[in-house]
């Protein structure tokens, strides 16, 4: 999911400061919600979290994040779907990931605004706009 929403910016003309930005709040995410389901968060700085996501946010072979440019572009999830023939995993998972954050009491806002994008069909600049207004903070907090 945090592929689809650097996707997205990406697709809204956002440059690398943005784009980073949102890397760095999804690591965050990922780590709090690993830790509340018991996971080491230091495994996640690691080539298996720091390295996959890094890959999987800004690599034009991405799926999720090409999804996410395509919806930053204004194309819907069926137009994609029909030009790609394949499976963007953040995009069948985010509501799942979502209520298991609810249910550990863990804070994801990113995965919770694309999850609005995808299922709900809130525009990716409100999207984009959300959490660059959010109020800054640790990113271990």
């Amino acid at each position: 999911m945090i592929a689809l929403a650097v996707g997205m910016a990406e697709g809204l003309g956002y440059g690398d400061n943005t784009k980073s930005s949102i890397i760095t709040r999804g690591l965050a995410e990922t780590a709090r919600l690993g830790a509340a389901l018991g996971a080491d968060p230091a495994t996640l700085m690691g080539l298996a979290g720091v390295g996959d996501l890094i890959a999987t946010c800004m690599s034009p072979l991405s799926r999720n994040h090409t999804v996410g440019v395509g919806l930053g572009q204004g194309l819907s999830l069926a137009e994609l779907s029909a030009r790609k023939h394949q499976t963007a995993e953040g995009v069948k998972s985010c509501r799942s990931v979502l209520d298991l954050a609810t249910r550990h009491g863990v804070e994801v806002p990113i995965c919770a605004g694309v999850t609005a994008v995808v299922e709900e069909g809130m525009a990716p600049s409100a999207l984009a706009d959300g959490l660059m207004a959010r109020a800054r903070k640790h990113e271990q907090a």
